[in-house]
């Protein structure tokens, strides 16, 4: 018994994917097995999880397992699982559409590719494995019933334009995926999927380590229903689990291949690229645990995302306990994927205990440091892994500056930024300090939105012409750490933006220590009516000694909060009141010599006033920042301009 059948279109976006997945992207199309599969093993990994939070759930949890089903007859496949299954409300949002955020982005990026193998990569970034069913079949129906639901649901598309959804009264709980078989195809690499022995092969191949029985129709049975035959009891087939269900993790290093890896990593990221790292721990003694952890080959989608997760599944005694166990991994490693399985933890603990479990506590700061460790490694190894790794996540590394004191010094050693020193290779801190000039005593780090900005700003200009090396931070995060990291080997972080430089102070030679005292002396009346005319903006007009070619800069107190620091903080809804900064004068540029002589012979003509006014507005522009009023300085401007000719 069933209710009216409803049809929907996919949206625009989504049929042109789906065209494109069924006819341009996989060279290898057995991975819809592997899709399959992996979404019914997430599905049984559910209930079990639903059962011990839910003891009132009416769900049958005697034989949690996944069938595969073949009919040569009508060449169809289905896999099922009775697992927690979906209700109406489900099929609607997860199956109904595709991607529900990034299927616009994914399709640009997809456009914009011209590697076949890059465009494969992509698709797993978009939760859209489930699609890929349709390269091998012509008609997909799934039919499914929610755990502790009496009604079912089932869809239906051949993945042209639309798809059609009904109630069904007599589901069994779980999910079945029915695939009506495209014939076979060699030039296609579309194989006989109808063939017992072709399933057999790729179930191997990229799920032999599902930790649930996957179920098939024995090889005799199998033969005896092609020969048109029917079991000798009449009964249904036997059928033979062929998965070998061990956990990898639990299993010796010398027993599994690097591809066994990989195709775990595969199941458990959805990702389709092989991981940058394979990290295995395991621990013995007072308190036992597994561990199986992977760094990927590039950041996921949702990485800067708010609902983002943390990629660490817990386990208990091999039984599946959580998904995205936020206590066993610090934020700033989200990006970490993989499996910890422990022998001691109560098998309906919950996320609040978590928080406060010692054991978790423990594992937690060991899975750390073997992560810590384990890039320090790479960057000593292999240089290339390594420029990929801080390619993808030194922007997210980089946060556990802020808030891991404990591993703050090792997050240091394996971090590398850009410098002065080399436009295309960045440095690590400790390149920098052995490249220390004699005499230097502070490390010096300039921020700002791009690495022109900073390489043009006049507050690098005494660095440059004493061959001083600059950090170049241009990362938004960068902002925030420089404040929290005061020094690195001994020696401190200083901003070239802020506080009074004295780089003679660092020379030995100290030139130029009477000549400074001098110009302060004739410059002490510009500087002192100068405070007085723009006190709305600065809070002091002072002498730089920073400045060699440009006439003036605006730097900040040593311990103010940067302008981008302050756009920050308002971004995240924090009223941060404005901080006045300070003016710094270049006395050898003729602009501001000959504005001293100007104020000398003429103090009170209005024009000096404006020409101060340009001063600060040119100082403003040339490190990026912003006029309040950018209408009156072109005004002024003009008229200056009109002036000259």
């Amino acid at each position: 018994m069933t209710t009216g059948v409803e049809t929907f279109e996919f949206q625009v976006e989504a049929r042109q994917l789906l065209q494109l997945m069924i006819h341009s992207i996989y060279s290898n199309k057995d991975v819809f097995l592997r899709e399959l599969i992996s979404n019914s093993s997430d599905a049984l990994d559910k209930l079990r999880l639903e059962t011990l939070r839910d003891g009132d759930l009416e769900a049958d949890t005697s034989d949690l397992h996944i069938a595969l089903e073949v009919d040569k007859e009508q060449r169809t496949l289905t896999v099922r699982d009775n697992g927690i299954g979906m209700s109406h409300d489900d099929v609607v949002q997860l199956i109904g559409t595709i991607a529900n955020s990034g299927t616009a982005k994914f399709l640009k990026e997809l456009k914009e590719s011209q590697d076949a193998a890059a465009s494969q990569d992509l698709i797993g970034q978009f939760g859209v494995g489930f699609y890929s069913s349709f390269m091998v079949a012509d008609e997909v129906t799934l039919l499914t019933r929610r755990a502790g639901e009496t009604q079912g649901t089932r869809w239906v598309s051949s993945g042209e334009g639309t798809y059609t959804i009904e109630q069904v009264e007599d589901a069994p709980q779980g999910t079945a995926v029915t695939l009506r078989l495209k014939p076979e195809d060699a030039e296609d690499h579309l194989f006989d999927y109808s063939s017992p022995w072709k399933i057999r092969e790729i179930v191997k191949r990229y799920s032999d380590f599902i930790t649930w029985p996957i179920r098939m129709a024995g090889e005799s049975a199998t033969s005896s229903s092609e020969d048109d035959s029917t079991p000798e009891d009449g009964g249904t087939p036997e059928l033979e689990t062929i998965n070998s269900m061990k956990a990898l993790w639990a299993r010796p290093r010398g027993e599994v291949t690097d591809e066994e890896y990989n195709e775990f990593y595969k199941h458990i990221s959805h990702d389709w690229t092989d991981p940058l790292e394979t990290i295995r721990m395991q621990a013995e003694g007072t308190f036992e645990y597994q561990s199986l952890l992977f760094i990927p080959s590039r950041a996921p989608q949702d990485l800067y995302m708010q609902d983002r997760k943390r990629g660490v599944q817990l386990y208990v005694k091999r039984v599946f306990i959580m998904d995205d166990c936020e206590a066993l991994m610090p934020e700033y490693l989200r990006f970490v994927k993989g499996v910890v399985d422990a022998a001691d933890l109560s098998l309906n603990v919950s996320r609040e205990a978590l928080q406060q479990d010692r054991q978790i506590q423990l594992m937690r700061r060991r899975l750390v440091k073997k992560v810590l460790s384990t890039v320090k490694d790479m960057m000593s190894d292999d240089a290339e892994r390594y420029a990929t790794f801080w390619k993808e996540f030194g922007r997210v590394l980089k946060e556990g500056l802020l808030g891991d004191f404990e591993n703050r010094d090792a997050i240091l050693e394996v971090s590398s930024f850009g410098s002065t020193h080399d436009a295309e290779q960045p440095t690590t801190l400790r390149q920098y300090v052995e490249r220390m000039k004699d005499g230097q005593e502070h490390i010096y780090y300039a921020t700002g939105e791009s690495r022109s900005i900073v390489e043009n700003s006049p507050h690098m200009e005494a660095f440059q012409a004493k061959g001083y090396e600059v950090l170049v931070l241009t990362d938004p995060i960068d902002e925030l750490w420089v404040d929290a990291v005061p020094e690195f080997e001994g020696k401190q972080l200083r901003s070239v933006a802020k506080g009074q430089v004295d780089l003679d102070g660092e020379d030995e030679s100290n030139e130029g220590g009477p000549e400074r005292e001098q110009q302060k002396k004739d410059f002490a009346d510009l500087l002192s009516w100068m405070t007085t005319t723009l006190s709305e903006q600065v809070k002091e007009v002072r002498l730089s000694s920073r400045l060699t070619t440009s006439p003036a800069c605006i730097v900040g107190d040593t311990h103010d909060v940067t302008p981008a620091l302050e756009n920050i903080y308002r971004a995240m809804g924090q009223n941060v009141p404005q901080i006045k900064r300070i003016l710094e004068l270049n006395p050898t540029h003729p602009l501001v010599s000959g504005l001293r002589t100007a104020h000398g012979e003429r103090a009170e003509d209005p024009g000096l006033a404006e020409t101060a006014e340009l001063l600060y507005g040119m100082a403003l522009l040339a490190e990026g920042g912003e006029l309040s009023d950018p209408s009156r300085f072109i005004k002024l401007m003009a008229g200056r301009l009109e002036q000259t000719l």
